[in-house]
């Protein structure tokens, strides 16, 4: 199964091939100063501290992600870094919100992450045109499988305080939605096991069924 990422449309960062590049195969407008092995390297072991099972970031590969970034038209490359950018703002969300219970673990790891994203001496520094914050684009990317269920759950906790306006305190709030939640999947558990009965005994729901070939009585 494929690694859960931020939007829809993964990033072509293991098999894009094309865009403008120059006579040394690097994207045309990409600084070489971006691609020192060091600073790669190092943004690497951040990928992995977040996420050990990440794709390896190397320099093939950023080059080919930044050229295809490049080859877009400017509004589209700028949708693309945006609609995983706003991501962020439902880890913010999440880690400013009372309500919610982070574990140590988890919080520690999207400090992490924000803390380089927030950063404008990064890998690429974020005053470059449209390529400054691919290298942030790329760690949100890669990193995601680690944020993806708690920032999931947050989301549908969002939708169900908004909709079903629990009261108490905070804490009560989202007790109230962990509640409702497995009550649903209880529920959900019970259908399934009666659908199993209908079909072993040779029924279904809305009457009787045909086992080999001859109708029941």
């Amino acid at each position: 199964m494929p690694h859960p990422t931020p939007t829809s449309n993964p990033l072509p960062y293991e098999h894009f091939r094309g865009g403008l590049t120059d006579a040394l195969g690097a994207p045309a407008g990409f600084p070489e100063i971006a691609l020192s092995a060091p600073a790669i390297a190092q943004f690497d072991e951040l990928v992995h501290d977040l996420y050990p099972d990440a794709a390896r970031v190397d320099p093939p590969r950023l080059q080919q992600l930044a050229a295809w970034l490049l080859s877009l038209p400017e509004e589209e490359a700028r949708e693309e870094l945006d609609a995983r950018l706003q991501r962020m703002d439902e880890l913010r969300a999440l880690m400013d919100d009372e309500a919610w219970d982070c574990h140590d673990a988890t919080r520690l790891r999207i400090n992490k992450l924000l803390a380089y994203i927030d950063r404008d001496d990064d890998l690429i520094p974020d005053s470059l045109p449209l390529l400054g914050r691919l290298d942030d684009v790329l760690l949100i990317e890669l990193a995601w499988p680690a944020f993806s269920a708690e920032a999931d759950e947050y989301r549908d906790f969002c939708q169900y305080r908004l909709n079903e306006r629990p009261r108490g305190t905070p804490t009560e709030q989202r007790e109230a939605w962990m509640r409702d939640r497995l009550a649903e999947l209880e529920l959900l558990r019970q259908s399934t096991r009666l659908e199993d009965e209908h079909f072993a005994y040779g029924r279904t729901p809305e009457g009787p069924m045909r086992v080999t070939g001859s109708p029941l009585p």
